[in-house]
């Protein structure tokens, strides 16, 4: 049930993020050279944020290899071994702004290998710039990536067809691409795709417009990530609140200061607003909102907050705050999308440890429903396990409830990781299709 009473609320919180520069989260991807790295250096390179003695390293090391003038890549394959292979590994964070908005980019790798990096890079992004090389097309790579950004709700995918230099400026090669790649993206559940030919190398349509495509009238690069629509991205009407930790200062001045800190993962809350905490069902309301920077009347995501409520209620870290109208999926069976990322393949009926939020419980995988063949998204039946970097369906039980919404409504809390227990490491990435079947309860603990 959708509690629609709080109309302040969500209009406080529209406002606040309306007075802020909006921060655009983007990743990167694509086949290995597709020029995704170049991508990143000429926005960099272009928008003057990078410094001079940058800028004269990776030319001295362009020019130690041989080659003339500077080769962009270098300015974000800060790892070794991607200097010298020339290649991205790690995931590799950049920070850039212009007059109009801030953005975070992730530069993910090509290689398949190094799928499970790109998974990473892309789960917090509200777009997916997915480079397509204007020689070679629509690789399988760039299919697995742009599979998974859809997979991940990411909002908006913009496929950039680079290279576009080496192809004359073709504007028949670009809709020959831009046909392919739409009739091939119509079987995703994406809301927003965007085509954009480009040259990375040489600037064309990425932050200058360039003189050599008069036949694209549409944005360039930059352009197109500073027009964005993202506010709408951010879930606003689900208030979710993962307690992380329970604050008690136990200080002279704050001897009987109890709070409860994390991030409000989707909503808003306000002083006074009545909340139910999952999982014992007990109500009380807001008594004050905390924060570095003193107090607030409204909070809203992705805020992280120190809430305090008018009663004393046992609370505890896994626990999550909602309102009573508007309740998660209590949940013990699921079914869910999983991305692998492990050496060692899943296994059917083995136990598992799922985070979810901030609660871990214990859960096998019961079915393998399929597992998905991101070239041609064939559904194949008959696969006993999920090898590393494949993505399936699974069904999942676990020993305890968790509090979750789908992953198509609610990125926070409709996903989660799968950690083997024997070894701690994180083998999997899960998006909830759906919970199955019985209705939000609560239960004492």
């Amino acid at each position: 049930m959708t509690d629609t009473s709080e109309p302040k609320a969500l209009e406080q919180a529209r406002e606040l993020l309306s007075r802020r520069m909006q921060l655009l989260r983007f990743t990167t991807a694509g086949s290995v050279d597709d020029g995704k790295s170049t991508l990143i250096g000429r926005l960099l390179v272009d928008t003057k944020q990078v410094f001079e003695d940058q800028l004269e390293e990776a030319t001295r090391t362009t020019q130690r290899r041989g080659q003339e003038g500077m080769d962009l890549a270098l300015i974000t394959d800060g790892l070794r071994a991607e200097r010298e292979q020339g290649i991205t590994i790690d995931v590799a964070y950049r920070y850039f702004s212009t007059q109009r908005r801030g953005f975070i980019i992730a530069d993910t790798p090509g290689h398949l290998q190094y799928t499970r990096n790109m998974v990473t890079g892309a789960s917090t992004a509200n777009a997916a710039v997915i480079l397509v090389d204007a020689r070679r097309g629509f690789q399988a790579q760039s299919k697995r990536h742009a599979f998974i950004a859809a997979l991940l709700g990411i909002p908006h995918l913009i496929f950039a067809i680079n290279k576009m230099d080496l192809v004359d400026y073709s504007e028949e090669v670009y809709e020959q691409l831009r046909a392919e790649i739409r009739n091939w993206a119509a079987k995703l559940q994406a809301r927003d795709i965007r085509f954009i030919p480009i040259s990375a190398l040489h600037g064309d349509m990425v932050v200058l417009r360039g003189e050599n495509m008069p036949w694209y009238t549409g944005y360039t690069m930059l352009g197109l990530l500073e027009n964005l629509e993202i506010g709408s991205d951010r879930n606003l009407l689900d208030f979710r609140f993962p307690v992380q930790l329970v604050c008690r200062p136990q200080t002279e001045e704050l001897h009987d200061f109890r709070g409860y800190q994390g991030r409000l993962e989707s909503g808003s809350i306000s002083v006074g607003d009545e909340i139910v905490v999952m999982p014992s069902g007990l109500t009380s309301k807001v008594s004050g909102i905390h924060t570095m920077d003193g107090e607030l009347e409204t909070a809203h995501t992705p805020m992280s907050v120190t809430l305090t409520l008018a009663d004393e209620i046992d609370i505890s870290r896994g626990d999550m705050l909602v309102r009573p109208q508007n309740l998660p999926r209590m949940e013990r069976e699921i079914e869910a999308a999983i991305c692998w990322m492990h050496d060692e393949p899943l296994e059917v009926r083995r136990k598992y440890l799922i985070k979810h939020s901030t609660r871990s419980v214990r859960a096998v995988i019961s079915e393998l429903r399929y597992a998905i063949d991101v070239d041609t998204l064939h559904r194949d039946k008959d696969r006993k396990d999920l090898k590393l970097n494949e993505i399936g369906r699974v069904i999942l039980r676990t020993q305890k409830p968790l509090y979750c919404d789908a992953y198509s409504t609610n990125r926070a809390t409709g996903s989660f990781i799968l950690i083997d227990e024997s070894s701690n490491l994180t083998v999997g990435a899960g998006m909830i299709w759906k919970p199955l079947r019985k209705p939000p309860e609560t239960e004492q603990r």
